[in-house]
């Protein structure tokens, strides 16, 4: 089969030929793989950010990134009964055991025993991936890879971090959202669907803003050194009661806390920068941080349910995998607006 393989961190991707994948599990599941995303996860895997950690998984180069994926069931094991040849399906990023107490508490992203494609196993910038029974979604018939494979990772992500804001944002509240790209319009969409809160986002591109508000923002700030100011005016001074905070970098990890209320929760989902608030802080304005990974598996199938009422829907570019390489340029120099799809 074709696969996009990184032999060299800081270094292009190669397009080469490489063996296909092998059932040898009998709850292994091999996917023509249809779609996968293109996250920023992507580039820090190739500045070699994850070199440590992919170590001690014991993955060594060359390997296929690539951990957003949807595509056609090709082959299955002997005890798979969930999916068949055939089926159209998306991937959870992470192939679990189901036996440890994560998985049985069905908080499978800390599955004791998982591999994670794309990061610690050959990933999806392939034409085939081999996965496990517990990680495929089938895929309502309205629906086809390239609208989807991003909310493999970042949808779900973004997914996972408001879901455990619900309880928070009851009619009346605010939420502000920090960066309107490719994870945080999935995350506009969830909100507008699933929350009544009144929706403020603040991004650095006046276009991004723009589609924010078709995507269901009620106020749209830019950053440009006042915002902090204009979201206190939106608020009646008070600030807003949940931050999400899609971009984790840039100085929005700095700012971002001076958006909350008294009590309010700080939602961290895009990361890469240094959070520092005094501790006096956060004790005398009782404020709340939640870091976010991923998300599990009921997860995924409820974010799939809003994409297929078309309450959900992505902002995408595709690419031929041939063209990893343009994609990942365009993802890291900002001229990809929402999320890169390659096309095995």
């Amino acid at each position: 089969m074709k696969a996009a393989r990184l032999h060299q961190f800081h270094s292009p991707l190669v397009v080469e030929e490489v063996p296909d994948p092998q059932i040898t599990s009998p709850y292994d599941v091999i996917v023509k793989v249809g779609a996968a995303g293109l996250c920023r996860t992507d580039l820090h895997i190739r500045e070699g950010q994850f070199d440590e950690a992919q170590k001690e998984a014991n993955l060594s180069l060359p390997y296929s990134p690539g951990h957003e994926n949807a595509g056609w069931v090709e082959a299955v094991g002997e005890a798979v009964t969930n999916v068949a040849p055939g089926d159209k399906v998306i991937l959870h990023p992470l192939i679990t055991c189901g036996l440890c107490r994560a998985c049985r508490d069905g908080n499978d992203v800390h599955c004791e025993n998982s591999s994670f494609p794309g990061l610690f196993a050959e990933g999806g910038f392939a034409q085939y991936l081999k996965t496990g029974a517990r990680s495929v979604i089938k895929m309502d018939p309205g629906l086809e890879p390239t609208d989807v494979a991003p909310l493999a990772d970042a949808g779900l992500t973004a997914y996972h971090s408001i879901r455990k804001a619900v309880p928070l944002l009851y009619p009346g509240t605010r939420c502000a959202v920090i960066g309107a790209g490719g994870l945080g319009h999935i995350g506009i969409q969830c909100l507008k669907a699933m929350v009544p809160a009144e929706i403020i986002v603040l991004d650095t591109n006046e276009e991004a803003l723009s589609l924010a508000t078709e995507w269901g923002a009620d106020d749209t700030v830019r950053v440009d050194g006042t915002q902090v100011s204009r979201v206190m005016d939106l608020t009646d001074g008070k600030g807003a009661e949940v931050v999400i905070d899609f971009v984790g970098e840039s100085g929005a990890e700095h700012w971002g806390v001076d958006l909350l209320r008294r009590g309010g929760s700080f939602f961290v989902v895009g990361y890469g920068g240094m959070l520092e608030v005094p501790t006096m802080r956060i004790i005398l304005t009782e404020i709340n941080f939640i870091g976010n990974l991923v998300g599990s598996y009921n997860d995924l199938v409820e974010l799939m349910t809003l994409a297929a009422q078309g309450k959900v829907r992505l902002h995408t570019a595709t690419y031929p995998l041939d063209d990893i390489n343009t994609a990942i340029d365009d993802l890291n120099s900002g001229r990809l607006r929402g999320r890169g799809i390659l096309v095995p």
